[in-house]
């Protein structure tokens, strides 16, 4: 008869693996949980860093001002990357699995954070192959960092989850709406009036059912200006069958668990409860759980 594997063992095998003791175990609560002190001090500090370089390169992308402050985005841009390589060596070296977080979600798009600027650097061939703005879109994957640091983006990936059954009906019956008015409208109009064709009736009844309205085809009779009318008004009430489903879902959601980053010293097992006193893995006592401020 087969053993369960221990404690350690099974925590190990869930990711990239938590250091048992040393430095290594200080940074790696610091950098990977966030409802200690300096975790969360981190985290904010990570998040503006993000937000912060982003920004740069926004306004790097506007003629005006890179023609102005040029100079000074170059420099800040070295500052944001050789902080993001850091972070990220910092992170390999925490893990007891470096390979296993390096290809991780997270792991590749802490590597593309930083990575366009030293092959546009190095690599100098690729100014004249490849426009240099390409490699700056790269960096735009900082933004994506910013899931890993806030509970809230789990929280909505989870809602989005647990109500894609839901989703899926919904937008299987919007395609059939607009499959069928699209139709409809290709009938009544006619290609004398832009309606050229059934994808054309359907492209119209989409901008017109998402509220959007190009207005580069509309309808020119009484029935069809009837018949988009009823799209207009069914529109709105569309719009809201979403955001009311995901919406329910986050109240579900709020009623379960307190979702926490709190590790257990002795397995390295996460996401304890705030008022646990022993680890539901190897049954070790918890240390007491402070939040900030408490």
């Amino acid at each position: 008869m087969a053993t369960a594997p221990s404690a350690p063992a099974a925590a190990d095998a869930r990711g990239p693996g938590r250091p048992l003791a040393g430095w290594r175990l200080h940074w790696y609560t610091v950098i990977f949980e966030a409802d200690t002190a300096a975790g969360r001090a981190f985290d904010l500090a990570l998040i503006g860093a993000i937000v912060a370089s982003v920004a740069v390169v926004v306004a790097d992308s506007v003629a005006s001002l890179h023609a102005r402050f040029g100079t000074l985005f170059y420099v800040l841009e070295w500052c944001f990357t050789i902080a993001f390589t850091a972070e990220y060596l910092v992170r390999l070296a925490c893990v007891r699995r470096p390979l296993r977080y390096a290809t991780s979600f997270f792991g590749v798009v802490d590597l593309l954070a930083a990575l366009p600027t030293y092959l546009a650097y190095f690599v100098p061939g690729l100014h004249t192959l490849i426009d240099v703005r390409i490699l700056r879109l790269l960096r735009i994957f900082r933004i994506f960092k910013l899931g890993a640091y806030a509970h809230e983006y789990g929280a909505l990936a989870r809602a989005l989850a647990a109500s894609r059954r839901k989703i899926f009906v919904f937008v299987g019956f919007v395609a059939m709406v607009v499959l069928l008015m699209g139709t409809l409208m290709y009938v009544v109009e006619g290609p004398d009036n832009g309606y050229t064709s059934i994808p054309v009736g359907i492209y119209w009844a989409i901008t017109t059912l998402t509220t959007v309205g190009f207005g580069d085809i509309t309808p020119k009779t009484d029935l069809g200006r009837l018949i988009a009318s009823l799209m207009m008004l069914l529109g709105w009430g569309t719009l809201a069958v979403p955001t009311g489903i995901v919406s329910a879902e986050f109240v579900q959601q709020a009623r379960g668990r307190e979702q926490t980053t709190r590790t257990c010293h002795e397995c390295l097992s996460e996401g304890h409860l705030p008022s646990a006193r022993f680890c539901r893995d190897c049954g070790a006592r918890l240390p007491p759980y402070r939040r900030d401020g408490a």
